[in-house]
C-alpha cells in the first residue's frame, strides 16, 4: 500500500506564506476603499423604492412554500396596493361577528363626533358624516393597520378652520370657504401620496415625539376654549385661535345676550360623558360604556329640546342636516387663482400633522398586536383616500385616537370594522339626519370637550423632562406657540427647536472626546467619562462623535484639536518628556465627508506639522468616497507613526 506525499512547510515559509496572503488581503481591500463604484442612478434609486412599497419584503425575492403554488408578479402587485387581497382570502365568520360588534360600537362614537369635528372645521354637519364613509371604505382596501379608525379629528379640524379662516372668511362666504376646505383637502392626500411614493416618511420625523406631546397639548386647551362658544350659546365670537383671543371674546361675549340654558345643557351631559369615560378607564369590561356615551347624550338632549320647545327659549340647535350620500365635489375644487399658492402650503401642513397622528396611532396599536405596519404604505393610502375625499365631498381624514382605542377596545380584528362603522354613518345619512334637528350644539360641544383628556399626556411631558431637557424645550416651544400664537407658529416653533437641536448638537458642535486606554485592557474610551483612563505618552487620541464632517463643523474640529494641542505645549515647553509627537483621528463614526471637511484635515495636518507633529487617519469598516480620498492622504502618516492600518 503506497503512502500519499506530504508537502512540509518550515515555520518561515509558513509564516512568509501568511505575510503574502495578509499583503493581499491588504491591497485588495484599499482598491475597493479607494476605488469604490458609482452609487445608483436617480431613476434606479426611484424604481427601487416604487419596488419596495408596492411589493412586500417577502415577495421581494421568488419563494414559495411547500405545496403552495407561486404568485404571479401581477397578484403581486395587486397585493402589494391593496393589502385587503391579501388577508381577505383567509377571513373567517367568526372574525366578522367581532368586526360588526366593533363596526357598531364604533359608529355610535363617530357620528356624533363627526358633528362635532365638522362644526369646529366651521362647516356644515353633513361633511363631517361624509368624512366618515369614503375615506375608510378607501383606507380599508390599501391600509395596513389592523385597528386604526379614520375619519375628521379635532386638530385637524382646528388645524383647517384657523388657517384658512384668515383667508377665506366661513360667515360671509361658507359656499367659498368650503370649496376651499376641499381643495386642501385634495393638496393633502396629493402630498401624502407623494410621500410615500418617494419614500419621504422622514418629513414626518421632523415633528419629534417630544414636539407631538407639546402640540396636542395645547391644541387641546385652545380647541377646549373655543368650545365656550357653543357651550354658553355664544353667537359672535373670535375666528382666532390664540387663547388671548379667545378668552377676551367669551369674557366680552358675557355682556351680549345669552341664554344659561345652553351652559346648563352642556355642562351636565359633560358631567355624565366624563363620568362615562372614567366608568370605561376603571373597568375595561365596560369599554361600551363611554363608546355610546356621545350618542346617548344626543339622543337624551335632542328629546329633552324637542319636548321642551328649548330651542324657544334660547337654546342653540344643529337644524337641518342634509341627508343623502356624499354628492361630487369635484366641480368644486378651486385649481386656478391666486389662492391655489395657500391652499397648497396649507394643505402640504395638513399632509404632515394628519400623517403623524395616524401613522403614531397605528403603530403604537400594531406593536400591542405583535405586527409592524410599513409607513410608506400607510401614507399611499392616506393619500389616496383624502384625493378620494375631496372629490366626494369630505375634508382631511386620519387616524383618531379616541376612536381606534374603542375599535381595540371592542374586539375588532380587521378593518372590516371600519367598513361596517361606514355603512352605519351612510345609513344614518339616508335615514335619520332629519331627527337631530333639535340637537343643541351645546351637546356637540360637551363631545368635543369629553375627547379634549386625552390630548393632554401631562405624565408624558414630565417623562421627557427628565430624560432629555432639550427635548422638554421642544415640547414646550410647541406648547406655547400654539397657546399663544396659532397652531402653525406651534409646528414652526417645535420644528425650528429640533433642527437647531439637531444642527447643535450634530452638525455645528459636535462631540469631540480625548482618548485614553482603560487599565489593564485595550479598550480606549473618553477621557472624561472615565478618569482611570490612561493617555498614551506622546499621542493625542482623538474620537469625533458625529457621521458628518462637513463646512458646518469642519472649522471647530480643527480649532479645538489645534487648541488642545496648544494647551500640551504650554504645559511641557519646559521638557520634551510626554511632548505630543502624534496625533490620532479616530473617525469610525464619520460616514460622509465634503470638501471643506477635507481642506480642514489637510490645514490641521500642515499646521501639526509646523509644530513637529504627524496627524494619523483611522479609517471606519465602510467608507464613503469622500472618506477613501482622506484615506488615500493620511494613510502613509498612519504608517509614519507605527500602528497598522485599521481595515
Amino acid at each position: 500500500m503506497s503512502s500519499q506525499p506530504v508537502e512540509t512547510f518550515s515555520v518561515e515559509e509558513q509564516r512568509r506564506k501568511l505575510d503574502v496572503e495578509d499583503a493581499t488581503g491588504q491591497l485588495e481591500r484599499a482598491q475597493w476603499v479607494l476605488n469604490s463604484p458609482d452609487p445608483p442612478g436617480l431613476l434606479q434609486e426611484i424604481g427601487s423604492s416604487v419596488r419596495e412599497i408596492i411589493f412586500s419584503h417577502g415577495n421581494k425575492h421568488a419563494s414559495s412554500a411547500a405545496g403552495q403554488k407561486k404568485q404571479s408578479r401581477a397578484m403581486k402587485l395587486l397585493q402589494g396596493i391593496f393589502p385587503i387581497l391579501r388577508w381577505g382570502r383567509d377571513y373567517k365568520v367568526s372574525e366578522f361577528k367581532n368586526d360588526l360588534m366593533a363596526g357598531l360600537t364604533l359608529a355610535s362614537l363617530s357620528i356624533p363626533q363627526s358633528i362635532g369635528y365638522a362644526n369646529l372645521a366651521k362647516l356644515d354637519p353633513q361633511y363631517g358624516l361624509y368624512t366618515s364613509v369614503i375615506p375608510p371604505l378607501i383606507y380599508t382596501v390599501m391600509g395596513s393597520s389592523r385597528e386604526i379608525a379614520i375619519g375628521p379629528v379635532a386638530v385637524v379640524s382646528m388645524l383647517l378652520s384657523s388657517m384658512i379662516g384668515e383667508i377665506q372668511d366661513p360667515l360671509a362666504d361658507p359656499i367659498a370657504y368650503r370649496n376651499f376646505v376641499f381643495t386642501v383637502t385634495l393638496f393633502a392626500g396629493t402630498f401624502q401620496a407623494i410621500f410615500g411614493l418617494f419614500r419621504l416618511g422622514f418629513l414626518v420625523d421632523f415633528l419629534s415625539h417630544a414636539s407631538i406631546v407639546g402640540f396636542m397639548g395645547g391644541a387641546a386647551i385652545v380647541i377646549g376654549l373655543q368650545q365656550l362658544k357653543g357651550l354658553l350659546g355664544i353667537r359672535h365670537f373670535t375666528t382666532k385661535t390664540d387663547v388671548v383671543s379667545v378668552l377676551h371674546s367669551a369674557f366680552t361675549s358675557i355682556h351680549h345676550p345669552w341664554s344659561p340654558l345652553n351652559f346648563v345643557l352642556g355642562c351636565s351631559f359633560l358631567i355624565f360623558l366624563l363620568f362615562a369615560r372614567f366608568i370605561g378607564k376603571k373597568n375595561k369590561k365596560l369599554f361600551w360604556f363611554p363608546a355610546i356615551a356621545p350618542l346617548v347624550s344626543v339622543i337624551l338632549s335632542t328629546l329633552i329640546v324637542y319636548l321642551t320647545k328649548a330651542d324657544k327659549h334660547g337654546v342653540n340647535i344643529v337644524r337641518h342636516i342634509k341627508g343623502g350620500l356624499n354628492r361630487s365635489s369635484i366641480h368644486d375644487l378651486q385649481l386656478s387663482g391666486p389662492q391655489v399658492g395657500q391652499a397648497a402650503k396649507i394643505g402640504l401642513i395638513s399632509a404632515i400633522v394628519a400623517l403623524t397622528e395616524a401613522i403614531a396611532v397605528g403603530r403604537s396599536f400594531a406593536s400591542i398586536k405583535g405586527y409592524h405596519i410599513d409607513g410608506n404604505k400607510e401614507m399611499l393610502a392616506m393619500g389616496f383616500m383624502n384625493i378620494a375625499g375631496s372629490l366626494s365631498s369630505c375634508y382631511v381624514a386620519t387616524g383618531s385616537f379616541s376612536r381606534t382605542a374603542v375599535n381595540f377596545s371592542a374586539g375588532c380584528k380587521t378593518l372590516v370594522s371600519n367598513i361596517v362603522m361606514a355603512i352605519t354613518v351612510l345609513v344614518s345619512l339616508e335615514l335619520f339626519t332629519a331627527l337631530l334637528y333639535y340637537t343643541p350644539t351645546a351637546i356637540l360641544a360637551s363631545i368635543i370637550l369629553s375627547a379634549l383628556p386625552g390630548l393632554i399626556d401631562i405624565r408624558e411631558a414630565y417623562y421627557i423632562w427628565k430624560v432629555d431637557k432639550l427635548d422638554f424645550i421642544a415640547c414646550i416651544g410647541a406648547f406655547f406657540g400654539v397657546l399663544f400664537a396659532s397652531v402653525e407658529i406651534g409646528l414652526l416653533a417645535a420644528v425650528t427647536i429640533s433642527f437647531a437641536r439637531i444642527l447643535l448638537m450634530n452638525a455645528i458642535r459636535p462631540g469631540i472626546e480625548t482618548l485614553g486606554r482603560l487599565p489593564r485592557a485595550d479598550v480606549y474610551c473618553d477621557m472624561d467619562q472615565y478618569p482611570m483612563a490612561i493617555k498614551t505618552p506622546g499621542i493625542l487620541a482623538v474620537r469625533i462623535n458625529s457621521a458628518l464632517l462637513c463646512f458646518a463643523n469642519a472649522n471647530f474640529i480643527r480649532e479645538r484639536i489645534l487648541r488642545w494641542v496648544a494647551e500640551e505645549l504650554d504645559e511641557r515647553k519646559d521638557s520634551t518628556e510626554g511632548r505630543i509627537q502624534a496625533v490620532i483621528l479616530d473617525m469610525s463614526n464619520v460616514m460622509n465627508i465634503d470638501t471643506a471637511g477635507i481642506l480642514a484635515l489637510e490645514e490641521l495636518h500642515k499646521e501639526l506639522l509646523l509644530h513637529g507633529n504627524t496627524i494619523s487617519h483611522s479609517q471606519p469598516q465602510v467608507a464613503s468616497d469622500s472618506q477613501a480620498k482622506v484615506g488615500r492622504v493620511y494613510r502613509q502618516d498612519w504608517k509614519r507613526v507605527g500602528f497598522p492600518d485599521r481595515q
